[in-house]
């Protein structure tokens, strides 16, 4: 929610459709921090963003293989955003 914008994509994979009536969960992880050169203000983070249909964050489904995802994955994002310093 504090991100001050999308950086860079690194992937993603629309994995499956939604539809209308269906319930959209998303939770994100940071895979890693950086800090930016000459900026003492901001810094960025790795994230990865899982979107499901139906399925609450709790279950925190995801990839089920090396090429399988869990039945409700609509969406695998992996991306870095600029993030203020407090």
């Amino acid at each position: 929610a504090n991100a001050f914008k999308v950086a860079a994509i690194n992937g993603a994979k629309h994995v499956a459709p939604a539809f209308a009536g269906n319930t959209i969960y998303a939770w994100s992880e940071v895979f890693e921090k950086a800090e930016l050169p000459n900026h003492a203000d901001f810094g960025a983070l790795r994230l990865r963003t899982i979107a499901t249909n139906d399925q609450p964050c709790g279950a925190f489904p995801g990839k089920t293989g090396e090429r399988s995802y869990d039945a409700s994955v609509l969406l695998d994002w992996d991306y870095w955003v600029l993030m203020p310093r407090r």
